[in-house]
């Protein structure tokens, strides 16, 4: 099985940025552990700041992968491309998100994505990554 976890703007920074919303671990920490819970699974990582790059990899892998978990981060709430582009692929998205979303501010409760995608795990930390690879298996 292949997957591919798909990250957005300033997903880079975790371990660093307020970790009181998003906790200690660097993302590249928490994949390895990923790796090795799960190592049946072919996993792909890609993170970038840039709504193109995220649009790219969609299209890229879109019709050849298993599955997709995606994380856009703020482009969630403004990035009607993001949602089109998963609209366009076959490959099935996951929508994750770190925090509770909702108990956060009001534009955090709109998203472009959730239309498009196969379903949403949202605030359970970086376990909804884990939550959405059990959701493939």
């Amino acid at each position: 099985m292949k997957l591919l976890i798909l990250n957005g703007p300033n997903l880079n920074l975790l371990g660093k940025r307020e970790p009181e919303i998003y906790g200690n671990l660097t993302f590249e920490d928490y994949f390895s552990t990923l790796e090795n819970k799960f190592p049946e699974i072919s996993f792909t990582y890609f993170q970038s700041n840039v709504e193109g790059e995220l649009i790219n990899k969609l299209h890229e892998v879109g019709f050849s992968y298993d599955g997709i978990i995606l994380n856009a981060g703020a482009y969630t709430h403004t990035s009607i491309g993001l949602g089109d582009a998963i609209k366009g692929i076959t490959t099935p998205v996951i929508e994750v998100h770190i925090s509770n979303t909702f108990s956060r501010e009001e534009f955090r409760h709109q998203s472009y994505i959730s239309p498009n995608a196969k379903g949403i795990i949202i605030g359970f930390g970086l376990k909804s990554y884990e939550l959405a690879v059990d959701y493939f298996l």
